[in-house]
């Protein structure tokens, strides 16, 4: 079976590869052992069904919307940000975690005051605030955003926490929570047509493991 015939599924590149490979594995999509740690760029499943292209997360709805991919395995957070054009059949419920607002420790900052806001997600950011008509200016960064408020860039952050930990570290609370975060699979529309036979098989097994089988 040739690249093109078989589905073609990103995989997220972090902290929630391992769990995306797990549960594929519950599925009954194992990928092999040696491709662990692997440079390919290109990988099959044993079964030789699915191609696997692992990517960071950030690019991978934009590959699913495009068509470049069939299917992948990406964050609510992104799914929000870049607003793709994609079907999300399945939540996952593996990468758990909390987008949020938060603050240095002692600072006392209300969400209603002007702010300096760093993120990574500045139209989340943008749609969170202008929806209860608070004006802030948002400030972009790709990198960490915990030492922003730290060097004066701004007064509050919005990122992801999972436990806290890395806030309580840095000397930062949380303000208000945004929203809660999942991996979603996700499908480009055409493929949905074009190969619904493994796709409807994938998002089967999928949603068994998830939530018949948890």
């Amino acid at each position: 079976m040739s690249l093109n015939q078989r589905v073609i599924i990103a995989l997220p590149k972090g902290r929630v590869y391992d769990q995306a490979k797990e549960l594929l594995g519950r599925a009954g999509i194992a990928i092999p052992e040696s491709e662990n740690g692997s440079r390919k760029l290109v990988f099959a499943d044993e079964s030789g069904r699915y191609d696997f292209v692992p990517l960071k997360p950030i690019d991978i709805p934009v590959y699913v919307e495009s068509g470049a991919i069939d299917a992948g395995i990406v964050g609510t957070d992104i799914l929000r940000e870049l607003d793709s054009d994609v079907y999300e059949p399945v939540d996952l419920r593996i990468g758990l975690c909390r987008l949020v607002v938060a603050a240095p420790q002692g600072l006392q900052v209300s969400i209603r005051d002007l702010l300096r806001v760093a993120t990574k997600y500045p139209r989340t950011a943008e749609h969170f605030f202008r929806s209860r008509n608070i004006h802030v200016h948002i400030v972009k960064l790709d990198g960490s955003v915990e030492i922003a408020p730290l060097l004066g860039l701004a007064e509050a952050v919005i990122d992801l926490v999972e436990t806290g930990r890395t806030l309580r570290e840095n000397g930062m609370r949380i303000v208000e929570e945004i929203a809660q975060v999942s991996a979603k699979l996700i499908i480009n529309r055409t493929a949905m047509k074009m190969k619904s036979v493994d796709i409807n098989h994938l998002i089967n097994q999928m949603d068994r493991v998830v939530y018949e089988n948890p």
